[in-house]
Formats: C-alpha cells, sequence, structure tokens
C-alpha cells in the first residue's frame, strides 16, 4: 500500500503543499502544463526553485499575481483582488480540459472553504465572495494540489496534528484571531496543535487541502519511507517554516477497500443520453462507471448502468440516477477491491525523461506503464507518433 503523509510541525499552507509535492517527485512542468487548461495563464506567473530554511533544503513555489506583482506569503493580503464567487470558480475549473477527477478534487476542496466561509459570515453557499481564495494564486494552490494528489495517485493520506500557530492575522475583514475563523471552521474534528509561534501558520486554503483529502489524522508512522519532499514557507521563524511530506510503502497483503456498486437496469432512455450522464457520475464522485448491453423482459433490449463509489459518494450518485436517467430504483451492493501496490519512477527515452507507474505484486514488479499525459505532451511537441512514445519506455529494462 502506497502512502502520503503530511508532517504539519509547521502548519500548512497552499503554496507550500505545492511546493512539498514538487520535491516529492510531480514534475513541475507536468504541474505547470495541466494548470494552464485553467486559462488563467494571464492572472499570474508561477516561479519555482530550490529554497533552503535554518539548513532544511526543499522547494520554494511563488505563485505571482501579474497585475499586482503579489507574492503569495500566509495568510498576509494587502491588494485587492478579484472576489470571485463559489459559481465563478466552479465555472472556471468545470470549463477547463482538466480530467474529471481532477476537477471533483478541487471542487471539493473549494466547497470546504465556501462552506466555513459562509458558516462563519452567516450567508448561503452561494452569496460568499472568496477574498483571498477567489485571487488566481489560490486557485492554483488548490487546483495545483488536485492535480499533484491525482498524479501521486496514493492508496491513502495520513497527516499529523495541524500545527495552526498564534498571535492574529490580517485578513480582508481586518485583523483576526489566530487560526481564523474559517480556518478553525474548516479543521473541526481534525487534531491541531497551537502557539509554536506567534504567525499563522495553516492558511484556510492549506486547511482545505487537508480537510477534503486525508483519510487519517495520526503522529504514528508505521510504514516504510520511500521518499522526502520539503515545501519551504516565505517567513522566517524560530522553527524551520517547512511543510514535509513523506511518501511511503506499508508491507504486507495487496490493499482490499471496501466499496459499492449501484446500478439499474435502463431500457426506455434515448441512448445519446449515456454519455452525459457518465460526465455527471464522474462529477459527483464515482470511481468508475460501466455499461452492459442486458435483455430484459419481453425480449427488450436494456443496459446495465453499474457505477463504482466510495460511501462518501453515495448520496450525489443516487441524485444523478433519479435526476438524470429514466430508472425508478437502483440496487446497491458491497464489493471488495484488491490494488496492487504501485510507485513511480522516471525513465530516460530518446525522447525525453517519462514517469512510469510500477505495479507489484508479493514484492515482485508485475506490470509497468508510462503516464499518458506526459506521452501526450511530447508526441504533440516533437511531431511524432505517441505510439513511438510508448514503445521508447517499453524498451527499457525496468528490472
Amino acid at each position: 500500500m502506497q502512502i502520503l503523509y503530511y508532517d504539519c510541525f509547521c502548519g500548512i499552507s497552499g503554496d507550500m503543499n505545492l511546493a512539498a509535492l514538487i520535491d516529492l517527485g510531480v514534475p513541475k512542468e507536468y504541474l505547470v502544463q495541466e494548470l494552464s487548461k485553467l486559462n488563467l495563464n494571464s492572472e499570474y506567473k508561477l516561479i519555482i526553485d530550490n529554497s533552503t530554511k535554518l539548513g532544511i533544503t526543499g522547494t520554494r513555489v511563488n505563485v505571482n499575481l501579474k497585475e499586482h506583482n503579489h507574492s503569495h506569503e500566509g495568510h498576509v493580503h494587502n491588494h485587492e483582488h478579484h472576489h470571485r464567487n463559489l459559481k465563478d470558480i466552479e465555472e472556471i475549473i468545470n470549463s477547463s480540459d482538466l480530467s474529471d477527477k481532477v476537477k471533483k478534487l478541487s471542487l471539493d476542496m473549494f466547497m470546504k472553504v465556501a462552506e466555513a466561509e459562509a458558516k462563519v459570515h452567516g450567508k448561503s453557499l452561494y452569496e460568499v465572495h472568496f477574498h483571498e481564495v477567489g485571487a488566481a494564486d489560490s486557485i492554483v494552490d488548490l487546483v495545483g494540489a488536485a492535480i499533484c494528489l491525482d498524479y501521486l495517485d496514493v492508496d491513502k493520506i495520513i497527516a499529523s496534528p495541524v500545527q495552526v500557530g498564534g498571535g492574529f492575522v490580517k485578513c480582508a475583514h481586518g485583523l483576526m484571531p489566530v487560526p481564523a475563523p474559517a480556518t478553525s471552521e474548516i479543521l473541526k474534528n481534525i487534531p491541531i496543535n497551537t502557539g509554536i509561534v506567534q504567525f499563522e501558520t495553516t492558511t484556510p486554503t492549506g486547511a482545505a487541502i487537508l480537510a477534503a483529502n486525508v483519510n487519517e489524522f495520526t503522529q504514528k508512522i508505521d510504514f516504510s519511507i520511500k521518499k522526502v519532499g520539503y515545501g519551504i514557507g516565505h517567513r522566517d521563524l524560530e522553527i524551520p517554516n517547512v511543510l514535509r511530506v513523506y511518501l511511503g510503502e506499508k508491507e504486507g497483503a495487496e490493499k482490499v477497500e471496501e466499496q459499492y456498486i449501484l446500478e439499474a437496469n435502463i431500457d426506455d432512455m434515448n441512448p445519446e443520453l449515456y454519455g452525459y450522464v457518465e460526465e455527471k457520475l464522474f462529477e459527483a464522485g464515482a470511481l468508475d462507471v460501466f455499461k452492459t448491453p442486458i435483455f430484459m423482459k419481453k425480449g427488450r433490449p436494456g443496459i446495465k448502468l453499474s457505477v463504482l463509489i466510495n460511501e462518501k459518494a453515495e448520496k450525489n450518485v443516487l441524485n444523478v440516477f433519479f435526476e438524470e436517467t429514466t430508472s425508478i430504483g437502483v440496487r446497491k451492493y458491497k464489493v471488495q477491491k484488491i490494488m496492487l501496490n504501485r510507485d513511480f519512477s522516471k525513465v530516460k527515452t530518446e525522447y525525453g525523461d517519462i514517469t512510469v507507474k510500477k505495479s507489484y505484486y508479493k514484492g515482485k514488479l508485475l506490470k509497468y506503464k508510462p503516464e499518458y499525459e506526459e506521452c501526450k505532451a511530447i508526441a504533440k511537441e516533437q511531431n511524432i507518433s505517441i505510439d513511438k512514445v510508448y514503445k521508447a519506455v517499453y524498451k527499457q529494462d525496468l528490472n
């Protein structure tokens, strides 16, 4: 089982998270390429470089707003930005060419912020105007987090208790105690530590990344550490202003995860609608969608629409079934998904370095495949067939 562990001894912010995951192995070229699909390039410039804090070397990320020459630094924002609301954010993400999974992860994180802001300010979700989180830098932070997490594709995400800092922080609504009210709301039911420094070490953006993606919060590390990444912050503090992340592997059997199948037999729906319904199901959190031709009573041809989900997505997926299809009933049953352990590595080819996903069974390399998006980008850039790029990978000795 592959594990991503967040060691939040000095909290977490959006830019520190991006930096740490790049330092862990997410290719910065891949991140930049995927972020360009948001069509916000005119609003920001992404700067990624190496940096050091109190002797710890890692990666630092700056998301500079072009029109304001603004650098993301903690939660302090002294310039006026786009005051986008949740509908604006949804439009930017849903109209992009990002994958359905990345869109879903991104919107889950923004929803955490929207729900917190709505609660704190006594407004409905779509009345809330994001201040800091509506600007391009925070959009890049959250969508970038989704891109990186999707790229790593680990089996489980774990985090330590979260250090939130202390003192006061200046934000759009004035001077606020640390943790800021929105941050406190997002971190409900998540263990925190306070006061290690008199500075806000965890921002609403950082809190939303954890709240939407972490499966377990614990100080216990019961896995083998394979890689370590450091995301360097922008403040000089008494302790290293750093986010540390581990990529680990837990020995033992292949991962067995309990999931559910929701399915319905349909014989009276326009076949043209299935593509649209499938998109809506993935947006609602479906892990997989598949269609099986069947014959129903009286010899009528039909389709068995099957959707693989986890428990969290059930309500939203059922909404799609009943609102978007002609089905008036859905079957549900529990299944177990058995997954091979996986890791990622770079392979040198005549066309450049390409990331390969390796799968292991009983500790032995069983199969591997290159990352499609990287192969596609190389094929387009070098004007060659994607088949040539794949073959360049497969002729390498990866054992």
